[in-house]
C-alpha cells in the first residue's frame, strides 16, 4: 500500500504541529518554574487564568472547552484548588449539578502573583519579535482550532 503524501500545505502544517507540541511541552516547564515559588504548577495556574478572565463564573465543562481540555482533567485539578482554597463553587440558577467555579480571594491573590512574574519573563522572551508577528501568529493558530472545533463538532455529531 502506498502512503499518501502531504501538500505542501499539509507538510508545512504537519511541522508546525510538531513546533507547537514542543512549545508546548517547553512552556509548561518554564510555567512550572515560573510560579513554583507561589505554590502554582502551570496547570493549576492555566486554570486560574481561565477562571480570572472569564466575563463571569462558568461551570467546569465549560471551562474545560475554552482551554481545549477535557472536562475530567479539569474537574481533578478544581476539586485539588477548591482543597487548597483557590476556587469555590457556587450554586448554578441554569442546572442544579453543574457548579459555577468562581476565584476565591486566595485565588485572586495567586493569579495576580503569577502575572506580576510572568510580565518581566514574557516581554524577555519576546524580545527582538515584533507584536505584528505575534498578532499574525495567533491568529493562524486560531483559525486552526476553528478549523479543529469544526471537524470535532462533525465527528461528535457523526457518533449520535
Amino acid at each position: 500500500m502506498k502512503a499518501k503524501r502531504h501538500t505542501p500545505g499539509g507538510e508545512a502544517l504537519t511541522d508546525l504541529v510538531l513546533a507547537v507540541f514542543r512549545l508546548n511541552g517547553r512552556l509548561l516547564t518554564a510555567g512550572d518554574r515560573l510560579v513554583a515559588d507561589l505554590g502554582l504548577t502551570s496547570a493549576r495556574w492555566q486554570l486560574l487564568g481561565a477562571i480570572a478572565l472569564s466575563p463571569s463564573p462558568q461551570p467546569v465543562a465549560w471551562v474545560a472547552r475554552s482551554m481545549g481540555l477535557n472536562r475530567q482533567g479539569v474537574q481533578r485539578i478544581v476539586n485539588e484548588m477548591r482543597e487548597d482554597g483557590l476556587v469555590e463553587l457556587r450554586p448554578n440558577p441554569h442546572h442544579r449539578r453543574a457548579h459555577l467555579v468562581a476565584l476565591t480571594k486566595r485565588g485572586e491573590d495567586a493569579f495576580a502573583s503569577a502575572s506580576r512574574v510572568q510580565a518581566p519573563w514574557a516581554n524577555a522572551l519576546a524580545k527582538g519579535i515584533s507584536a505584528e508577528e505575534f498578532a499574525k501568529t495567533r491568529r493562524l493558530l486560531a483559525t486552526l482550532c476553528e478549523r479543529l472545533d469544526q471537524e470535532l463538532g462533525k465527528s461528535r455529531d457523526d457518533d449520535d
